[in-house]
This record gives structure tokens, sequence and C-alpha cells, in this order.
């Protein structure tokens, strides 16, 4: 995803809050699933960023299913998104409505 489209999906994309996540959905009309991660500073060092990261692509590798088809996803992580295990992030993730 270029960032080009990140900006327009900020811009113009329907958003679902969290405790510790924005998530905002725009469709793409390419037929395909796209996500997007960002995790800002605020969130902590280098590697409890990166590891929000994984955790993220790891939640949306196993429940594609529950992505609408056909959209741009982009997941934003909030302040306190570091301290979650993949459990607890998936257990938050898991109870919002996407469709």
């Amino acid at each position: 995803m270029k960032r080009s489209e990140f900006v327009n999906l900020n811009r113009s994309g329907r958003r679902v809050h969290t405790p510790h996540f924005v998530i905002i959905l725009k469709e793409n009309r390419l037929g395909t699933t796209r996500l997007g991660v960002t995790v800002s500073r605020k969130t902590g060092c280098a590697v409890q960023r990166n590891r929000v990261k994984r955790l993220l692509r790891e939640y949306f590798r196993l429940n594609k299913t529950r992505f609408p088809h056909g959209y741009d996803v982009v997941i934003a992580a909030k302040k306190d998104a570091n301290k979650l295990d993949f459990w607890n992030l998936q257990r938050e993730l898991t109870k919002v409505t996407l469709c």
C-alpha cells in the first residue's frame, strides 16, 4: 500500500475504536483485502513497536475471514498497545464488528 493510499484511507475511511486500537476500513475495489499497520513512538521503543506490528499481522493472518473482502484495513495502535499479549489482543479485536 502506498503512502497516498494510507492518507486517503485516513481521511475518508470508516473508523472503529477499541481500547488499544483504531481500525480504519475503506473499500478498495481490488477484490483483495489489504492490511496496513501503524504504530507510533508513543507506543514504546522500536522493539515494542515491532512486536505490536508482528502480533497484528499474525492476528490478520489467522482471522482473514473476519475482515470484509475487497477492503483496505489500517490498524493504528494506541499508546498502551505494547502491554497486550497475543491472546488479549485477539480477544479485543474479535469483539469488534467490521462488516
